[in-house]
Order: C-alpha cells, then sequence, then structure tokens
C-alpha cells in the first residue's frame, strides 16, 4: 500500500489543523493506521492510532482532548485532526500502516509508512 499525505502547514498556538493519509491500492481496511511525529534533533514519536474499523483509538497523552484521528474506510482515507496546537506540537508527521485488527502504536510494528509533512506552530 502506498501513502499520500495532505495538509500540514504553519499555524499560531492555539490554532488547529487537519493532515491527512490517502492509500492506494486494496484493502484499507485490513489496515491499522497510526500517526507519529519527529522534532528536531529527536526521535519518532507516536500520537494516534486507529483500529482497522475505526472503532478503537487512541491517542499519546500529550494530545488526548486536543487532536482526533479518524478514518474513512470508504475513502481510503485516514485524518489527524488537531486543536488547541502547541509550540511543542511542531515536527514532522508520518503515517503508518499495518495489515492487522488491533490498535498499534510501536513505531517498529508499521510496515508501511507515507512521506512526512510539517507542521509548524509558532507563537
Amino acid at each position: 500500500v502506498q501513502l499520500v499525505k495532505s495538509g500540514g502547514g504553519m499555524v499560531q498556538s492555539g490554532g488547529q489543523l487537519r493532515l491527512s493519509c490517502t492509500a492506494s491500492g486494496r484493502s484499507f481496511s485490513d489496515f491499522a493506521m497510526g500517526w507519529f511525529r519527529q522534532a528536531p534533533g529527536k526521535g519518532r514519536e507516536f500520537v494516534a492510532a486507529i483500529s482497522w474499523l475505526g472503532g478503537e483509538t487512541y491517542n499519546e497523552d500529550s494530545v488526548k482532548a486536543r487532536f482526533t484521528i479518524s478514518r474513512d474506510n470508504d475513502k481510503n482515507t485516514v485524518c489527524l485532526h488537531m486543536n488547541r496546537l502547541k509550540r511543542r506540537d511542531t515536527g514532522e508527521y508520518y503515517c503508518g500502516a499495518r495489515r492487522t485488527v488491533g490498535l498499534i502504536m510501536e513505531e517498529g510494528e508499521y510496515g508501511y509508512w507515507g512521506q512526512g509533512t510539517q507542521v509548524t506552530v509558532t507563537a
């Protein structure tokens, strides 16, 4: 599966952005999806995950109540809705996919990755 991202950009602190990741190929609904981010000089960290049918989601603690992960299997798309953005949310954001039914929070367990998209939150 190939993952193509859209969204991202620059926003002031407190603002909002939406990231989308659209998959090509068949059987998107067979894949658990996740979002990760990488701040400058740091490793990639988990942000949010969603199960194959969207029935389960999980957010990293620092983004709970601010970010929402969702998916539309008819459109082969997973989104990350980011509200009340903070400067520490700045980084390169990546979506990942793994053919499985559950939630995946470990970077190493994802088999497919989209290209990164930059999110910059200014003061």
